[in-house]
């Protein structure tokens, strides 16, 4: 094989009209409906007062309204962003509730304590922690608001709650026969008290209707239809658009406009303004704005003492990946067990290695936008894609002065998590919109080009890995070193590295489960001019790569089976070496080959394993080479979440994981030339095309464990699987990505 560098070459017409008026109309519920505290006025009910006492997450008033014809709307404490968290919320709260899940209307729910529902008493959409971590109490949510019902339908029917049960939708007096829709309850039942939490008991798992269901996903209808409503959809009263340009590199100011007064002329625009590292149109349309953005002539300028933001003008992606290459160094231990010394002393052969992973671009679909709009009573309302709405709230009344109360978080659906959508300096387009519609005195939409998003986005760390194992007689590690050269994303956010190592540099190196004597885990600080942000699966995306390529270097230098060898170390794990077989079996046998596929082709295959937010995943990958390209025609994974709440939506995400990290594998990477990223838009960042997606077969273990992710375990596996096979496959061992920067023959 042959290393090769990298090549360096509006929504609708009728945007939908979200007036403050409409917004708090289509807020509020209907008439007689138990509206449960959703637009309701403070003090009407005594189910809203008495919840004020409760403990976050059982505040039944701040989630639920039962409206007249018994459907239920839900403000759901975790975004939307086609991780299918609405459909799932609605399978748990009506598990308890005895409310059928496709009767719920689900929203994302305003920022507020009482959101915070968590295990650890926060509120975030990422980590793949919004199920597994309000579980329990979004049960109990849901059991507390069906007692309320039984309470109310004891009153009207004169009987004792004891002689009442629930079928869907309706309270039923067992002996008489007579029943209530929820609905008709509605009245009387928002004149009660949310009952304690320790009065209401869980369903017996046995007797889940909908947990565990297939059940159809609540937000299908609208995104096939076109109606479903992202930020760049928004639209308020008295609205201007706007575009930005900013500096070509991260630290330079603006200088001379020289020719503003030309393009304040242009149709359609109101003003030009200039922003930190940046300037701005602002016009009555969108496009408008762009063009006259685009052609506005900018003097860019040289910090006069550069800071730590600024990116230097000869910085390169590939010298950089260079310089971690060359560390010197031991580094700072993250996991060490036995003693790596005399492991590698009484090694009957030794052996070290070098691995390398990429830079990359979140490269969601969702152009970056938000709409600003303050209000006359000195509030001000933002429209903003996040993933933590009290982050960032918190966030814009520190950088405007404003206090808390009186900034209003609308969280539209996402187009995309990947970990795009938290609070990265150089990557929001909302303080620009805020001061952009602070100038005017109007509303304003701003949206960033894709070639602003290319510019401006945080990256997935690069890292280079410098790995020794020492192998005993029968070829079997007895010590294992890595040693991780990187930035790590949270201590990338934060500018330094803290006092405590970054756990998001080592996720995927430490804590294996592999039964190794003598272990060392450890990283090498090293800061780089990129802005870092996190991407899906984390530190796991690049670092399982590294570690389970390793593992099968392991198995080449030590003439062991790759699944021998991994089920040789996993003895007395029966959990993960359940995976495995189950993996295995799912494949139609383990066999690794090369071999001759019924087509002519020949094939390989590659197996990987990961454990990232608490579940256990294990994939097997099938390639070959077609015109010096890696093709990989299946993916099969099995994966144990401990237990599931919907398996359609975890075959779902898995298909998705899978077809993102066959991307990052095989062909997406950010260079960076002479300080600025090579990419700036698709046609030089591709992405997975349909063409090259494998087909994927998907197996739910339900081990029991306790309950972990299923948005990004999936991911951390397959390109190790597809790196494993390809090796299997050409006799050449890949220690990279992505593959295309390799030909292979």
């Amino acid at each position: 094989m042959s290393r090769r560098t990298p090549d360096t070459r509006t929504f609708g017409e009728q945007p939908v009209n979200l007036s403050r008026r409409r917004f708090l109309i289509s807020g509020s519920g209907l008439a007689g409906a138990l509206v449960l505290g959703v637009g309701l006025p403070v003090g009407q009910s005594r189910a809203q007062s008495t919840a004020a006492a409760m403990p976050a997450g059982t505040r039944v008033p701040a989630f639920l309204e039962i409206r007249a014809d018994s459907s239920v709307k839900f403000l759901s404490p975790f975004i939307e962003g086609g991780q299918g968290i609405f459909t799932a919320m609605a399978q748990i709260v009506g598990e308890e509730l005895d409310a059928d899940p496709a009767s719920f209307m689900v929203e994302n729910a305003p920022p507020g304590s009482q959101y915070q529902v968590m295990d650890n008493g926060m509120r975030i959409t990422g980590g793949s922690q919004s199920v597994r971590t309000s579980y329990t109490t979004m049960r109990r949510l849901g059991a507390l608001a069906r007692q309320m019902l039984i309470e109310a339908a004891a009153a009207e029917l004169a009987v004792p709650v004891t002689s009442l049960h629930t079928e869907p939708g309706r309270v039923i007096h067992g002996e008489s026969g007579r029943s209530l829709r929820y609905g008709e309850l509605a009245a009387r039942a928002r004149e009660l008290p949310v009952p304690s939490v320790y009065s209401v008991s869980l369903k017996d798992p046995a007797h889940f209707r909908w947990i565990g269901k297939p059940v159809q996903r609540l937000d299908m209808h609208e995104k096939s239809t076109g109606k479903a409503i992202y930020t760049i959809d928004c639209r308020v009263d008295n609205m201007l658009h706007a575009a930005v340009q900013h500096a070509p590199r991260l630290g330079l100011t603006v200088g001379t406009l020289r020719n503003a007064a030309q393009v304040s002329a242009m149709k359609g625009v109101h003003s030009v303004h200039q922003l930190p590292g940046a300037v701005a149109v602002v016009a009555e349309r969108w496009w408008q704005a762009k063009r006259a953005v685009e052609t506005l002539q900018v003097e860019w300028l040289e910090p006069e003492k550069p800071d730590g933001s600024y990116m230097p003008a000869d910085f390169s992606s590939d010298a950089f990946a260079a310089v971690l290459a060359q560390q010197p160094g031991d580094g700072e231990n993250a996991e060490v067990r036995g003693d790596l010394q005399h492991g590698l002393a009484e090694a009957k052969s030794t052996f070290s290695v070098h691995y390398q992973s990429q830079y990359l671009n979140h490269a969601q679909l969702e152009p970056p936008s938000a709409l600003a709009r303050f209000n006359s009573d000195g509030s001000l309302e933002l429209w903003i894609p996040n993933q933590a709405p009290e982050m960032f709230q918190a966030d814009v009344a520190k950088r405007t002065g404003l206090s808390p109360d009186k900034i209003i978080i609308h969280s539209p659906l996402l187009g995309g998590f990947f970990g795009r959508h938290f609070l990265y300096e150089s990557a929001m387009v909302w303080p620009q919109a805020v001061q952009l519609a602070r100038a005017v005195g109007r509303p304003v939409k701003l949206i960033w080009s894709r070639e602003e998003e290319f510019l401006r986005d945080t990256h997935r760390p690069m890292a280079a890995v410098r790995f020794r194992a020492g192998l005993d007689a029968d070829g079997y590690p007895l010590a294992l070193e890595a040693v991780s050269i990187c930035e790590g994303p949270t201590e990338g956010l934060a500018g330094q590295h803290g006092d405590t190592l970054d756990p998001t540099a080592v996720e995927g190196l430490s804590g294996k489960a592999y039964a190794i004597p003598h272990v060392r885990i450890a990283q090498i600080y090293h800061k780089g001019p990129v802005r870092l942000g996190y991407w899906r699966s984390v530190g796991n995306s690049m670092n399982d790569f590294f570690y389970e390529c390793f593992l099968d270097e392991i198995a080449e230098r030590g003439r062991l089976d790759p699944m021998a060898l991994r089920l040789h170390l996993l003895q007395g794990n029966p959990r993960l070496t359940t995976l495995l077989q189950t993996v295995a079996d799912l494949s139609g046998g383990w066999q690794p080959g090369p071999y001759t596929a019924a087509d002519g082709s020949r094939r390989a295959r590659g197996v990987a394993m990961a454990s990232p937010f608490g579940t256990e995943a294990a994939a097997i990958a099938e390639v070959s080479i077609e015109n010096g390209e890696v093709r990989v025609h299946q993916i099969w994974q099995a994966i144990d979440p401990g237990s599931i709440v919907n398996p359609a939506i975890v075959e779902a995400q898995v298909n998705g994981a899978v077809a993102l990290g066959l991307s990052q594998v095989l062909i997406e990477e950010s260079v960076y030339q002479h300080g600025q990223p090579v990419a700036r838009n698709f046609d030089m960042y591709p992405i997975l095309p349909p063409s090259r997606m494998a087909k994927v077969q998907v197996r739910i273990v339900e081990s029991g464990a306790k309950m972990g992710g299923i948005g990004e375990p999936p991911l951390p596996a397959v390109p190790p699987a597809v790196a494993n096979a390809v090796s299997r496959l050409t006799g050449e061992r890949v220690r990279s990505m992505p593959l295309s920067r390799i030909t292979f023959s």
